[in-house]
């Protein structure tokens, strides 16, 4: 597996797990929007995220949510240009979530290091815009369907084949447009067009989708089937949502993606510990 991410500007070390804080400059995000939907409020937000650990700050101004409407390319380079401008002296690594070429061309001029692509740049101009861009990060999520439909048509059978399959063709797409492969994270796209069943399929088995040189994202924070198992409303899914982040590194995941950093990173230090002891005892004793 993967033990570096190249990015824009920082090569990032994935001997332990890194957190990527969420910023969403949008009025309509299934879990904070309109709460950062200016950039005085998103730079505010990703300050503190930064301040609470955050390793990578992914600022996105259009909702993926399901049934959420497309942002014209005019309003989500206003949202989004004013903030990353900002975030890029932060001091870590700027990840933009967007499927626009010509969104993804402009942040990268602007200072961004990383593109996070609910489409694998399988929208036009995007593999080339990444290609186009020396060392920048890229992460491929698997979706099935659209924003608009995938919950109304799901995906059907084993999803773990399936999305191993689909990652596996973008990437080699990618590489062919000379992108190397530390360049490239895997997120397997829980709630995008998949049963509650079959986001837990992916958790479960998520070795299966290791082994091939790809680092994996997890992006588990407060979504619906953490819903569905706890009973809880997405604003009170805080707990479930660490808890599915440590069990996502707990089989291999590198990045998790998450709204609420400081519990994420305070649960992973506890994770950490136990791997260092685990570690410290299971050295030789050369004496």
């Amino acid at each position: 597996m993967a033990r570096q991410w190249q990015t824009s500007r920082f090569v990032l070390d994935l001997q332990r797990p890194l957190v990527m804080g969420i910023v969403n400059v949008t009025p309509d995000s299934f879990s904070d929007g309109g709460r950062h939907a200016t950039a005085s409020q998103a730079l505010r937000h990703a300050e503190q995220l930064v301040a609470e650990g955050a390793h990578i700050l992914d600022i996105g101004g259009e909702s993926t949510r399901p049934g959420s409407p497309a942002v014209a390319l005019d309003e989500e380079l206003r949202r989004v240009l004013p903030v990353v401008r900002e975030a890029a002296r932060l001091g870590v690594p700027v990840s933009v979530d967007t499927y626009k070429s010509e969104v993804m061309q402009a942040v990268l001029d602007l200072g961004a290091d990383i593109i996070n692509d609910i489409w694998a740049l399988r929208q036009p101009g995007a593999q080339q815009a990444v290609a186009a861009h020396p060392n920048c990060g890229v992460c491929l999520m698997h979706m099935h369907g659209t924003p608009q439909d995938m919950q109304a048509h799901p995906m059907q059978g084993d999803a773990v084949p399936e999305v191993l399959g689909f990652l596996q063709q973008c990437s080699q797409a990618l590489e062919a447009l000379g992108v190397a492969r530390e360049r490239i994270v895997w997120d397997y796209g829980i709630g995008f067009g998949k049963s509650v069943a079959q986001n837990f399929s992916l958790l479960a088995r998520q070795r299966e989708l290791l082994g091939l040189d790809f680092a994996l994202l997890a992006g588990w924070s407060r979504k619906g089937s953490l819903g569905q198992v706890s009973g809880l409303p997405q604003g009170r899914r805080m707990v479930p949502s660490v808890a599915a982040a440590l069990l996502a590194v707990e089989r291999g995941a590198r990045v998790v993606r998450v709204h609420d950093v400081a519990d994420t990173v305070a649960a992973l230090g506890v994770w950490q510990a136990m791997q260092d002891n685990d570690s410290r005892n299971a050295a030789p004793d050369n004496h």
